[in-house]
């Protein structure tokens, strides 16, 4: 309540509750230069594979291309969407015939290795 007497809501404090105080006066999760940081988001507990290299295998990639390319397996899987939507089109447009392209496909793929969705080349 004010001072006369009507109620108003609590005013949000910017302060943690549940009996966590931060140190030094900052709000939770505020580093020292004052940007809010989400320690589980931005600090993976560990890096799999190096910088600049795709999670994605260049082996599952082919074989998956070379048995049901036909459908864009293979590049669904590599995150290249629009290829695979191509390959299905095209493989129902020629009824069929247009899966030749995804038995090439995965054999390429297994040969020359590839790109990812996002640009970086498949793992061996």
């Amino acid at each position: 309540m004010d001072r006369a007497g009507r109620w108003r809501p609590p005013r949000p404090s910017g302060q943690c509750s549940v009996n966590i105080v931060p140190p030094s006066g900052r709000r939770c999760g505020q580093d020292s230069s004052g940007s809010l940081r989400c320690r589980l988001m931005t600090t993976p507990p560990y890096q799999q594979y190096p910088q600049g290299v795709s999670d994605k295998s260049k082996v599952v990639a082919g074989i998956l291309q070379i048995l049901l390319g036909g459908f864009g397996v293979g590049r669904f899987y590599m995150g290249d969407t629009k290829t695979g939507v191509i390959q299905l089109v095209v493989t129902f447009v020629t009824c069929g015939f247009g899966a030749i392209w995804g038995l090439i496909d995965g054999i390429l793929i297994l040969v020359n290795g590839g790109v990812d969705g996002q640009g970086r080349p498949l793992r061996d």
